[in-house]
């Protein structure tokens, strides 16, 4: 028997992004975009989990989480993109079983989810025979990322790119327009690298500059956002005449820079 799993997220695409995922773990997945129609849903149809971000409209995840609570111990992943101890330990001790920070992996948190419904026996989709879907191949203009196949085309040539190289380019090119700090593409690289600082992320910046820029020193693509890091410029509107390769997406156009969460 698959998983009923509850998304709550203002984030849209984000939000369609983990059903996505999910669905293709074989759960069924409902979603809901603010906090208290989280709480409506929950009563309404009692999911198997929860993934509820921290930081939504009319109710927060944290005042979610403390009203669930009272009702019910469904297990509950929290996402937050707050990183300090005291925030996290907060949303444990409120009752959430899990927490992931964002910007997160789908396939960490799907991973996440089998596990917190394994620990709490709640029910876990069978065991999946067939071989998983391809990946989302994440296109920005005529920049072309595809995690499946681990390739970078910029206008259509292949360029090669290191593991951590990679993964910066992808983590930026998943959501064009959205500034990532040095600290959460850190994150990601956690497990590639072997002695990772912030430093590190300033090196495949610059490296990644000269294999994508067309002008390393005036980069149109890969932008730093001073006093915060980086972001990977949305250029779905200039470079329109451009078609984008048949079967690739890009789930996360006009993701805009999001408030401190």
């Amino acid at each position: 028997m698959c998983a009923y799993v509850l998304v709550a997220d203002d984030d849209h695409k984000q939000a369609d992004i983990i059903r996505r995922y999910l669905e293709r773990e074989g759960h069924s997945v409902g979603l809901v975009f603010d906090g208290r129609a989280a709480l409506e849903e929950i009563r309404r149809r009692m999911p198997d989990l929860v993934v509820l971000d921290w930081m939504m409209p009319r109710m927060d995840g944290l005042d979610v989480c403390r009203v669930l609570r009272t009702e019910s111990d469904v297990p509950v992943l929290m996402l937050t993109a707050r990183t300090e101890e005291d925030d996290l330990l907060l949303a444990l001790d409120l009752g959430a079983d899990d927490y992931m920070t964002k910007p997160c992996s789908p396939r960490e948190l799907v991973a996440r989810v089998r596990t917190l419904l394994r620990r709490t026996g709640r029910p876990a989709p069978p065991p999946v025979e067939a071989p998983p879907p391809p990946e989302p191949v994440f296109a920005v203009g005529t920049l072309t990322v595809d995690p499946g196949r681990f390739e970078v085309r910029v206008d259509g040539r292949l360029t090669e790119c290191t593991p951590g190289e990679f993964r910066v380019l992808e983590v930026l090119a998943a959501a064009p327009g959205r500034v990532f700090t040095r600290k959460q593409i850190l994150e990601h690289l956690h497990g590639i690298d072997r002695y990772v600082t912030t430093r590190t992320v300033d090196g495949h910046v610059m490296n990644l500059r000269r294999k994508i820029e067309r002008d390393p020193t005036r980069p149109e693509r890969l932008l730093t956002v001073y006093g915060v890091g980086y972001k990977m410029a949305d250029v779905s509107v200039r470079d329109a005449d451009h078609p984008r390769p048949a079967g690739t997406a890009n789930p996360l156009d006009d993701e805009g820079v999001r408030r401190a969460r």
